[in-house]
């Protein structure tokens, strides 16, 4: 008797009612994804998540009342283990890294292809984040421009000369497949060099991951 594959629990939070049904419309034909709620701030966000378990949040972070930076935030200290994707439309500075300081492990804009929002939610749930590349240049050159960002952490020097180089490769922005191309590795590979690194580092996930190569010199200018 075969069993069928347990889905990924997504909840929406959004203050606008049809962009929440708009997402719901597509994911709820995803056969691996199911959306089991909806809540429109952030404080309800955050309750709804504490019911239902989700693997995954889609967080919005301008909503009245409480906002999603906030619910991100409570969401990561209660420890429920859901990913939280910043869904938003917002590329400022002040919403940008507020929300990856709070937790989300991933960044997107609205304008996110249905099939660029599918493959970030399955990453996230794998560990994996994913950055809009607008966001992605933001946190490169804030990063480059702080002037204490440059110091040398001593936990680099126990990776090996390819860890190095796939770290650099996801600070470039590459995802497993492309950093696999490059490295003519096959992505599984790719994977567990990532997991080793994340270890070695007590890191959580790529977003952190592509911040250190570049607090600590190792991604190419």
């Amino acid at each position: 008797m075969s069993t069928q594959a347990a889905k990924l629990k997504v909840v929406i939070v959004d203050d606008h009612q049809v962009v929440r049904q708009g997402l719901r419309t597509f994911l709820e034909l995803v056969d691996d994804i199911q959306v089991v709620g909806e809540a429109g701030d952030g404080a309800e966000g955050v309750e709804l998540a504490r019911r239902e378990q989700p693997d995954v949040v889609l967080m919005d972070l301008v909503m009245p009342g409480m906002d999603g930076i906030t619910a991100t935030r409570q969401l990561k200290a209660l420890g429920l283990g859901a990913r939280v994707i910043a869904l938003t439309s917002f590329t400022e500075d002040d919403k940008v890294f507020p929300a990856i300081q709070a937790g989300a492990s991933s960044y997107l804009l609205k304008d996110v292809s249905p099939d660029e929002l599918v493959a970030a939610i399955r990453a996230a749930h794998r560990g994996e984040a994913r950055l809009h590349p607008e966001i992605a240049r933001k946190l490169m050159d804030a990063m480059r421009a702080d002037p204490g960002a440059a110091r040398r952490e001593p936990a680099s020097a126990d990776l090996s000369e390819r860890e190095l180089e796939v770290m650099r490769l996801v600070a470039d922005g590459l995802n497993n497949r492309e950093i696999a191309s490059q490295l003519v590795i096959s992505e599984k590979t790719v994977k567990t060099h990532i997991t080793h690194i994340l270890s070695k580092l007590s890191l959580d996930d790529r977003t952190q991951l592509a911040i250190y190569a570049i607090r600590t010199g190792i991604a190419r200018p």
